[in-house]
């Protein structure tokens, strides 16, 4: 669709799934021409979320072929249009998940655009224009100028990038339910790509930090490695009950399927459950926990610009970065297989400017 719009005139390579089976190979395709309120990006870094995968393997049904995914991207500002005066050649900025919204809702002008029913994403969505967009795995990119946010100089733009998702994704609820909060008692489930960058905030402010994990073996990991103070498996009954009441917030970030009944357990009286984890399957919501416990359970998606721009600037005061596998194309479908057996440590990151090749 994109290489038969007329302004789309500018070759880009990058890598794409052409089909379900799921493997990514090189893809040359066109990208608009700079307009007016756009930034052109040479692209350096592109984390890689696991809702990557579920596009490349088309796991939802949605995916528009070929698909180039990525949706954590960094990189340099190489051209800027008219009407962009917040940004410059040479800038070092970020690109998430957004990509078009309306702009006249009510959500669009209060800053909430990432809840706009004509909300379109950064690649498999459709731009204004008309055309499909592709992601970050790709060598050069042009955005709308209100989609990009800057990346602070104190951090290094690989280790940034996954902050554009995951980031944001724990950062929105945490925010919202004022959980930084010194002092006060998070449980974190779940110790992966979003869940080790919800402790590194809760630590920068303060906050008492458990892990609640069906993995034992990442005890050790959580507490000397990211400063977690409690370690709880999830699975062992004596452990949960010890730990009844003692929450004041849980952020569950994971994307299995499982019963939210033991989880609601360990918070406090009125306490607040934010799922940012996306089973494909229904969750086990008993309501003797929510209702004895006068207990509020929310969910939430990645963030406005605006909250994303927050995050990062503090990201660059307490220098919270991502921890980062980074790979270079010729890894993209080992670094994807290896994704979908939760082989990585924390985010695996595409070092896009890389010569290496598929």
């Amino acid at each position: 669709m994109a290489e038969t719009t007329p302004n789309h005139t500018q070759s880009v390579s990058g890598w794409a799934a052409r089909n379900s089976s799921g493997e990514v190979t090189p893809f040359v395709f066109k990208r608009r021409e700079n307009g007016a309120d756009d930034v052109t990006i040479k692209v350096l870094y592109c984390g890689m979320c696991h809702t990557d995968l579920h596009y490349i393997r088309n796991d939802w049904g949605i995916t528009m072929y070929p698909v180039v995914p990525g949706h954590e991207i960094t990189g340099i500002i190489t051209k800027v249009g008219d009407n962009v005066s917040n940004f410059k050649v040479g800038d070092r900025v970020g690109v998430g998940c957004l990509a078009a919204s309306c702009l006249k809702c009510d959500l669009c002008k209060n800053s909430e655009e990432n809840y706009c029913e004509q909300l379109q994403f950064t690649y498999n969505g459709i731009f204004w224009d008309g055309s499909i967009t592709y992601g970050g795995y790709s060598k050069m990119l042009v955005a709308d100028k209100r989609y990009v946010v800057h990346v602070p100089e104190s951090l290094p733009l690989d280790k940034a990038a996954p902050l554009l998702c995951a980031g944001i994704t724990v950062f929105g609820p945490m925010k919202q339910h004022n959980m930084l909060q010194a002092g006060k008692k998070l449980g974190v489930v779940g110790l992966g790509g979003l869940g080790h960058i919800a402790i590194k905030f809760a630590k920068a402010f303060g906050l008492h930090v458990t892990v609640i994990s069906t993995s034992p073996s990442k005890e050790k990991e959580a507490k000397e490695r990211l400063g977690a103070d409690n370690f709880v498996i999830s699975t062992d009954p004596k452990q949960m009950q010890a730990n009844v009441r003692s929450l004041d917030y849980i952020i569950d970030t994971v994307s299995a399927v499982h019963s939210l009944g033991p989880i609601l357990e360990l918070l406090k009286i009125k306490g607040t459950l934010a799922i940012v984890g996306a089973p494909d399957k229904p969750m086990e919501l008993p309501s003797f926990p929510l209702i004895f416990g006068k207990r509020t359970v929310s969910g939430s998606i990645i963030g406005s610009i605006k909250e994303t721009q927050e995050m990062l600037d503090l990201c660059g005061k307490y220098n919270i970065t991502c921890e980062i596998e980074l790979v270079t194309p010729d890894y993209i479908n080992k670094a994807l297989d290896r994704l979908a057996k939760n082989d990585v440590r924390y985010r695996f990151v595409l070092d896009v400017a890389s010569e290496s090749k598929l």
